[in-house]
This record gives structure tokens, sequence and C-alpha cells, in this order.
């Protein structure tokens, strides 16, 4: 039977190094096979398969359909992606996680926990795929982003006690997105002379709204031959790169569609580069015009208290632009209140539903959506505050 297993959880163990637990779905996995990570088109080897018991890890020679263990020796493999026989690779339904919705500033203290925070990020990232790190090219700072405030702050506590990485942590910034209000058509153009050689490049862009929930769209119409591959690719290469940073604030763009319409080719003169820059600068042209749009993280919120206090708590949900989906009553003399809230607004959520619930209320909160922002937001985020 051929080999079917999936990557669920990446875990840096401190006795044995990254683990990595897989469960088969079918054929077997034997220590000192190789395997393929049919996900990434990327060969593995087995080093040892431990099973493991809350702190007790019991060394196996194979693993077959059902089981569950973690794998040492993997480098390349990360949570989601899929281990199968090399001559029959096969993909399984990946795990899909959403975007984070919360960020904050982390700086060392000192160079050594410089060093000591960067090693710690990237092993936290691994184990965990909400979790990102990137760094703000205008202010230099290193930004983590969560799906709360309790993530961060765990995945903080964690760095601070697990790595002892002396850090200063900065206040917490909602992770908006931008997009566009409308389609519009833009030539993008580039020329340098170094020397006797000329680098030239251009090409004619159409960019606008791709839909909720879309992503990015790059498509190429050109007719066939009319850009090398190699061209079209660095093109889009810009494209993408272009997209990482919106006009308004500088938040990533989201759901945008990009065509490729038009294109000059001299073969003389082109070079990768030329097409790159020629691409970015017709994309950044492009969102002047197109109407951007700042768009905030919208949360899904349940909130139970007793009936009581049903007037102040929807009193207060009221102030945090919530829109209320549904409320019922539970056993108990409880109700249940269903909305949705800008997740901006949640910020000490906690305590303000103690002081209406005196104490007896709950709530939870997922990411749901993005939503265009109103202008008070707009002008809020784009004038440098949260």
């Amino acid at each position: 039977m051929l080999l079917a297993g999936l990557a669920f959880k990446i875990v840096t163990d401190p006795y044995v190094g990254r683990l990595c637990y897989v469960r088969v779905y079918s054929g077997k996995l034997t220590v000192g096979a190789a395997v393929q990570n049919s996900t990434k088109s990327r060969k593995e080897r087995l080093g040892r398969i431990l099973r493991m018991s809350a702190n007790q890890r019991e060394d196996l020679k194979e693993l077959y359909a059902g089981d569950i263990a973690g794998i040492v020796g993997f480098k390349e493999t990360f949570t989601g992606d899929t281990l199968s026989d090399a001559t029959q690779p096969v993909i399984l339904e990946t795990i899909r996680f959403p975007e984070p919705v919360i960020s904050v500033a982390i700086e060392p203290k000192t160079q050594l926990d410089q060093d000591k925070m960067t090693e710690a990020l990237q092993k936290l990232a691994e184990e965990d795929p909400t979790f990102q790190v990137r760094l703000d090219d205008s202010t230099g700072q290193t930004l983590i982003s969560g799906m709360g405030e309790l993530h961060l702050e765990v995945l903080v506590d964690r760095m601070l006690r697990e790595f002892r990485v002396s850090a200063n942590v900065g206040r917490r910034q909602v992770a908006y997105r931008e997009t566009l209000g409308r389609t519009v058509t833009q030539d993008g153009e580039f020329e340098r002379h170094t020397g006797a050689k000329t680098q030239y490049g251009r090409v004619v862009l159409e960019v606008g709204p791709a839909g909720q929930g879309a992503g990015i769209r790059f498509v190429n119409r050109l007719k066939k031959d009319a850009l090398p591959e190699s061209l079209t690719q660095a093109a889009e290469a810009g494209v993408r790169e272009s997209l990482e940073s919106g006009v308004l604030a500088g938040y990533p763009m989201v759901d945008v569609a990009v065509t490729l319409l038009e294109a000059t080719y001299d073969p003389e003169t082109a070079s990768e580069p030329a097409y790159k820059v020629a691409a970015s600068q017709a994309i950044r042209q492009a969102f002047e015009k197109a109407e951007p749009v700042l768009l905030e993280p919208v949360m899904k919120v349940e909130v139970v208290a007793p009936e009581e206090f049903t007037g102040d708590v929807m009193s207060d949900l009221g102030t945090r632009r919530a829109e209320i989906s549904s409320m019922s009553p539970r056993a108990g003399g409880v109700q249940v209140i269903d909305a949705f809230v800008p997740l901006a607004q949640m910020f000490g959520y906690a305590t303000d539903l103690r002081s209406a619930s005196q104490g007896r209320g709950t709530f939870t909160m997922e990411f749901d959506h993005y939503a265009p922002a109103p202008r008070d937001v707009v002008e809020r985020v784009t004038l440098g505050g949260m």
C-alpha cells in the first residue's frame, strides 16, 4: 500500500531537537527510509520514530496506517505537509490557517539577546503557523503577529521563560489590510543606460479588486511568445513584492487581481530586473488611481451573561460598533449574544464585561472576516494611530 501521511505539528523538544508529529493514513514509515514531501517536492530522511507519552519516549522501527508519532530528522517538513512515496506522490488536503489579526513590536535589550531572540522567534514560528514574524521596513522594528492578545502574551512569555530572552514589548497593533475600490489600467516603463548597455522593460497592467477572499491573482493575457517566460515571471515578482505594502498605511494588499495586458520586448535590451521594476512602478501608480480601501479585521464574538445584565452588555457592545447577529436564552437564566465586532474595539473587553455583569459574564471570539474601515478609523490609522 502506498504511503500517505500528514505532518500536523512541529515541536522543539529540549532533548531530541526538532520533532515533527505525523499521522500515517496508508502504507508505512520506516526508520532510515527516505520519503517524499510531496507538498514541497523535497526528499526527507527519517532519523528516529518516537512514540510520545507525556514525558516518556519510546523508539519505534516502523509506523503503520492509523499510527501517530514524532519524527526526528525532518528539516523542511512543516505543519500541513504531506509525506508520500517518491515514485507515486500524493497530496492530502492541507490545513488552512487564518491570517494573524494583531501585532506587537519586540526589541531585544542587548546584542546577545538579539541573537537569542532571532533563534527563539524562528522556532516558535515553526511550531505555530498562525504566528508570524516580519521586519518593518519603515521603522526597522521586529513585529510579531498572532490571533489575539492572549495568543501573543503566551508566545512572548515562552520566549522570555523558555529561551531566556530579555526584550521590550511594544503596544499592540491591529493587523489591518488594504485593497482596491475600482479597476484601472496602468503603463509601467523602466529604462537604464549603463555604459554601452541599455536595460529596458515596459508592461501594461490592469489592476483592481478581486472579491473578498480571492487573495492575490496574477493573470497573463499576452499573446503566445510575446514575452519570454522568465520576463513574465520577473514582472509577476515585481507585482507581488509591491502588493506587500499598500499606499494608505503600508499594510499588505489583499483580494487584488492583476492582469498583464501588454508588454514591449526587445531581446537586445530586455532584462529581468527591468521588467520587475516596470511592473512594480505600474502597480504603485495604479494604487493611487484605484481608490485604495483600508480593511479592518472583524471578530465573531459570543457573549454569555445573566439575563439581568443583558441590557448593560448590549449597551457596551453598541459603543464598540458591534453588529448583533442573534440573541438566544440558555438554561440557568443566561443569554447568549452573538455579534460581529471590529478587533480594534475589543481591547480590554474582558475587564469591561466583568464590570457590566458583576463578574458573571464570559465571552469567546475568533477572526471572521475583513471589512472596509469607517472614515474616522482610516484617518486615525493613516495619521499613525492604532
